[in-house]
């Protein structure tokens, strides 16, 4: 089958590899649409420690069932549709016993630790597949797992009716965070660079935009999320909460970099830091507020893109110029 392939950080290319065969309790997934997120950047320059080389990259993916392996439970068949939770847990170390498999110290994901989507099939385990409603296409499917990241990380963080949100970033996380933060009752704010995506921040019901924090006449508010992984992003998220104020650092930054923070601010403030790893016990919702509509999903994709083109998608996701990218392996846009 045909794949793409990063040999090793900074070689992707798009070859031949075997096709995938089922183990004890998996089933193999044709694959309908995949996206691309900044990890898949990371995993490309050698960014992602967890990552083996060579690998077939994509963790945000959805097709349909086409061989089940032994063992598979008789609810799933062949021809199903399904949406797959990447997450790969042990199940036996100390903080999955204790309901954080996200944390886990063998911690694996289909496509960051072992070969994902990128390709025209992959393997997964029976139990990380969702059944996809009738009504969604394969790349609406694909959006699940950031979907379900974002409900990780506004679990993590807590949301009110009213309350005042600052997203810093209006890519496709914060565009996500944006939607499910204002179905919740918040008002948002978001602050990005790139006025294109302001523009779609505005037309997606946010209450202000800025290209900058300090275009906000020093406004305080309840709670900030970092959807960049930027220090002096972070640092801005910081210095906009009000007493008692929340951040959730959600983007990811480089292991090496560091943050600078009043500690006397997080202590005479009482303002709480959190951070939000992954997927926890977020699928099933996600794919619910999926099929209830409750993101714009059309407003995401910007950029679909047959598989051969891989290495292009890549290049086009580090220049920001675009939302969310899909690689389409079967070259169907409406799979």
């Amino acid at each position: 089958m045909r794949a793409a392939i990063i040999d090793q950080p900074g070689r992707v290319r798009v070859g031949d590899v075997p096709d995938p065969e089922p183990g004890e309790s998996e089933v193999v997934v044709r694959v309908g649409a995949c996206g691309i997120c900044g990890t898949d950047v990371h995993i490309a320059d050698g960014g992602f420690p967890p990552t083996p080389y060579p690998i077939v990259p994509g963790h945000e993916f959805a097709g349909e069932i086409v061989e089940l392996g032994k063992g598979v439970p008789g609810e799933w068949q062949v021809g199903d549709r399904v949406a797959v939770d990447p997450s790969l847990f042990c199940g036996h170390c100390a903080a999955c016993r204790s309901g954080h498999g996200n944390l886990c110290v063998n911690w694996g994901a289909t496509g960051d630790t072992v070969d994902g989507g990128f390709a025209e099939y992959v393997a997964v385990p029976a139990a990380t597949c969702y059944r996809l409603p009738d009504h969604l296409t394969a790349q609406q499917g694909a959006l699940v797992e950031p979907v379900s990241c974002a409900v990780h990380g506004l679990r993590r963080i807590g949301v009110e009716a009213a309350e005042r949100f600052l997203v810093m970033g209006a890519g496709p996380m914060g565009l996500i965070m944006q939607q499910l933060l204002q179905r919740s009752g918040a008002t948002v704010t978001v602050v990005d660079r790139n006025t294109t995506r302001l523009q779609m921040a505005s037309s997606l019901g946010a209450n202000a935009v800025a290209a900058d924090a300090a275009e906000l006449d020093d406004e305080r508010f309840d709670a900030a999320i970092d959807c960049t992984g930027v220090v002096p992003a972070i640092e801005a998220a910081f210095g906009a909460l009000r007493r008692g104020g929340r951040l959730l650092v959600f983007g990811v930054a480089p292991e090496e970099e560091r943050v600078l923070l009043s500690p006397f601010r997080i202590f005479n403030e009482e303002i709480t830091i959190v951070g939000s790893m992954a997927v926890l016990h977020s699928f099933g919702t996600a794919l619910d507020l999926v099929a209830a509509g409750a993101v714009d999903t059309s407003a995401l994709v910007t950029d679909t893109l047959p598989l051969e083109r891989y290495p292009e998608a890549l290049e086009l996701m580090r220049g920001g110029a675009g939302l969310k990218i899909q690689v389409v392996p079967g070259g169907a846009l409406d799979a």
